[in-house]
């Protein structure tokens, strides 16, 4: 059966050129559907819609462009791979690790089947979740995912849809979690024929990629329906176990039910249906709790949230950095609020918005947030890519990561984060619209011009912009080893230790000391009896902590330490009063008894 909506066309036919027939005429339905059934259809074979006799346009839910988005669509097989992972059954937000990964760039290879292969690596460092970045068909062969085209059909370079599903499979034997990145707030510019076929757009609002999705305007439930339905079949049919949504403040619906609770729901029946847990992360540049709250409760439903402001308060305290929107940021203490309020801003002036912006996400537990200090936003919308490693020194590298895995949210690490990848991470596409292609270069650059005033952005269009973002998987250096085994001690700690699992408001304290130098976070677990005192030093000078005489400290981990590749540790092993040394940029985490 093939069906298509488009239900302003008079006219419709199927053309299958490898059919004696040719040409199908196909019947109009209910709400401007239109459908036909074919026999002797085989997967691989290509098709065209018919507009009125005059239009030939790929389908807007196809499963797969085999020569990119303009040229056929291809028939698949949903049924052609035999899932082994039966005993899976799906995972939750809090016991998630994220590993953010571009298919393109992860691999030399940059296909799935490459990126398969690198999966016992990442169990074997901790990781509990992989999240891909965006895979639905782009233009050309080299692109960030964000510009795609058709959101059913996965990218013709990465692979076939039985690679997507193989790497699922292994993931899961492994105990691994998979996301999805998806964009449901606009469809990319080349190869975008959705309006021959109808109002998949609106006119009442706009987005800064492009006319915004058709959700609350006339026509709109089939619009819906189709992204509602690319979720399911996502979570379905590839057994993935969860989507992040790409800004979903740009999801722009004024209807009584909001797209992202309708999507919230469907989900829902999924998951009972099937019997595994599935998950909905949001890209959310709101400080509206919302979107994490139950639907019983008047919220949206969704589980996760990715939290920026964690990640900008960490950036600009360690970088100095305070251009763009790291001009609200730069305290400490705005650090400390984001460990406990989640939310930097949560209705206090905003320097930057020019307005006072946000609410506090009361009684929400902390794993509903998810945070990070790198993701492919803050690393490739800067000019030169830098990630971290190119601009923080060593000890400081080991205190971010520190500071995000022991936070009481759900981290996040960008690919290759966890051994200082010094490759950038660069903004890359290759459109063939001589017109786009000048535009995309325009507005990278003013895009640019609010963080850096000097200095030529690399092309975006060059093929070596793609290659330099290439992973090195340099693993022989010794602080890229060090590293990562710092990464892997952190994380077995979160995964055992009982006080950095509890995710409850009244498990955390936190405070900003010495001038904005010392950051004391205090994770606790009354049920096991277990409580941390960790000691964060963003100074480049020594701080000293004096320990109340009423709790006796044993040290678990401490940065400063010459395993570490550190300077040599100064806090003591154990005490039960007294001061304690923390050298600059470490961290020392103890195990604190109350006596």
């Amino acid at each position: 059966m093939f069906r298509v909506w488009a239900p302003f066309r008079e006219k419709v036919a199927l053309l299958l050129p490898e059919t004696k027939q040719w040409q199908y005429d196909m019947q109009r339905e209910q709400e401007g559907y239109w459908e036909v059934m074919v026999k002797d259809v085989h997967p691989g074979m290509r098709y065209y819609y018919l507009l009125d006799g005059e239009l030939q346009r790929p389908d807007p839910a196809s499963r797969c462009q085999p020569e990119g988005v303009h040229g056929p669509s291809a028939v698949t097989d949903p049924y052609s791979f035999v899932f082994t992972d039966d005993h899976w059954q799906g995972m939750d937000l809090p016991e998630m690790i994220i590993y953010e990964l571009h298919i393109g760039t992860f691999t030399a290879e940059g296909t799935l089947k490459a990126a398969e292969a690198r999966l016992p690596a990442l169990s074997e460092l901790g990781i509990t979740t992989v999240e891909i970045m965006p895979a639905a068909q782009f233009p050309g062969n080299r692109n960030w995912g964000y510009d795609g085209v058709y959101p059913y059909a996965l990218h013709n370079t990465y692979g076939c849809p039985e690679d997507l599903k193989s790497f699922v499979n292994r993931a899961h034997q492994l105990g691994i979690a998979v996301l999805l990145d998806v964009v449901y707030n606009h469809i990319g510019p080349e190869g975008n024929y959705f309006n021959d076929y109808g109002p998949y757009f609106t006119d009442r609002y706009k987005t800064p990629w492009g006319k915004a999705i058709n959700f609350d305007d006339a026509h709109s439930d089939p619009v819906r329906g189709f992204f509602i339905h690319n979720a399911l079949m996502w979570l379905e049919e590839f057994q993935i176990d969860g989507l992040r949504l790409d800004a979903v403040h740009a999801y722009w619906d004024a209807s009584a039910l909001h797209i992202v609770q309708e999507l919230t729901e469907a989900v829902r029946r999924l998951e009972r249906r099937a019997g595994r847990r599935k998950i909905l992360i949001a890209e959310l540049d709101l400080n509206n709790p919302r979107y994490v709250t139950a639907t019983d409760k008047g919220g949206y439903g969704l589980q996760g949230q990715w939290v920026d402001e964690f990640h900008h308060a960490l950036h600009s305290r360690l970088t100095g950095e305070r251009n763009g929107y790291y001009e609200d940021f730069g305290a400490l203490s705005l650090l400390a609020k984001s460990y406990a309020d989640v939310y930097v801003y949560t209705g206090q002036y905003s320097p930057g918005r020019k307005r006072r912006f946000g609410l506090p996400p009361e009684n929400l537990p902390y794993s509903r947030f998810v945070t990070f200090i790198q993701n492919h936003d803050q690393v490739g919308n800067r000019m030169l890519g830098e990630r971290l490693s190119a601009l923080l020194p060593f000890e400081a590298l080991k205190l971010a990561a520190a500071a995000m895995l022991l936070s009481p949210f759900v981290p996040l690490l960008f690919m290759g984060e966890e051994y200082g990848e010094t490759h950038p991470f660069l903004f890359f596409c290759s459109f063939e619209d001589p017109e786009l292609i000048k535009a995309v270069r325009e507005g990278r650059r003013q895009e640019f011009a609010e963080f850096h005033s000097k200095g030529i952005a690399p092309d975006p269009q060059s093929e070596q912009t793609f290659e330099a973002s290439l992973l090195s998987w340099d693993l022989e250096q010794a602080d890229n080893a060090v590293l990562r085994a710092w990464y892997r001690q952190l994380i077995s700690l979160r995964k055992s230790n009982a006080a950095l699992r509890n995710f409850s408001r009244s498990g955390t304290s936190v405070k900003a000391l010495q001038h904005d130098a010392l950051l004391v976070l205090e994770r606790k677990d009354a049920v096991n009896n277990e409580r941390l005192l960790m000691l964060f030093n963003f100074s480049g000078e020594e701080q000293v902590y004096t320990n109340a005489p009423a709790q006796r400290l044993q040290k678990l981990i401490d940065s400063a330490d010459i395993q570490w590749k550190g300077p040599g540790a100064k806090a003591p092993g154990s005490a039960e009063s007294g001061d304690i040394i923390i050298p600059p940029f470490s961290v020392v985490v103890y195990e604190m008894k109350l006596l």
